[in-house]
């Protein structure tokens, strides 16, 4: 992965971070992924389809997307696409 690309991808995580006051991000993280992972009994299914990873991952070769991002945008990637 590229070196720019996986900076862009923790830098949304910072600001997803910042917006739920960091202890929330990591409460709603954990139980999202518990939440994934006892419907696929598979970790990496459960990591991927948690929506901070989900927005990550969709937008971390977008560099300006953090400049026009909408607060809270994480919310938009609450279902899995595989459901």
């Amino acid at each position: 992965m590229e070196n720019s690309v996986l900076i862009n991808h923790e830098k949304i995580h910072l600001r997803q971070q910042l917006e739920m006051l960091v202890i929330f991000f990591y409460l709603w993280y954990i139980v999202e992924y518990y939440y994934w992972f006892l419907k696929y009994n598979n970790k990496m299914k459960a990591y991927r389809s948690i929506s901070f990873e989900r927005e990550a991952f969709a937008k971390e070769t977008d560099l300006s997307y953090l400049k026009n991002r909408a607060f809270w945008n994480f919310l938009k990637y609450r279902n899995s696409s595989d459901e």
